[in-house]
């Protein structure tokens, strides 16, 4: 059997069932499979400069590239 119609087929047990626990159950297998937010994945330390990075640019506390260039060579 092609995956299609095995998808096919699971489409349709899904649209025959009335049980909520066969629906929650599918609902959190697909959840398992989600990727994963990198945020979470990232330290303390990392999240909060970002955070802090993304205020600054926020407040307009930026420099264009070729002055910050030129201050380092």
């Amino acid at each position: 059997m092609s995956i299609q119609a095995e998808k096919i087929q699971l489409v349709k047990m899904l649209l025959d069932t009335e049980n909520p626990k066969i629906i929650e159950s599918i609902k959190e297998l697909f959840k398992k499979e989600a990727p994963a937010d990198f945020w979470n994945n990232l330290s303390l330390k990392d999240r909060t400069e970002i955070e802090k990075a993304s205020a600054e640019i926020e407040n307009g506390q930026v420099t264009d590239y070729e002055t910050f260039m030129q201050k380092h060579r």
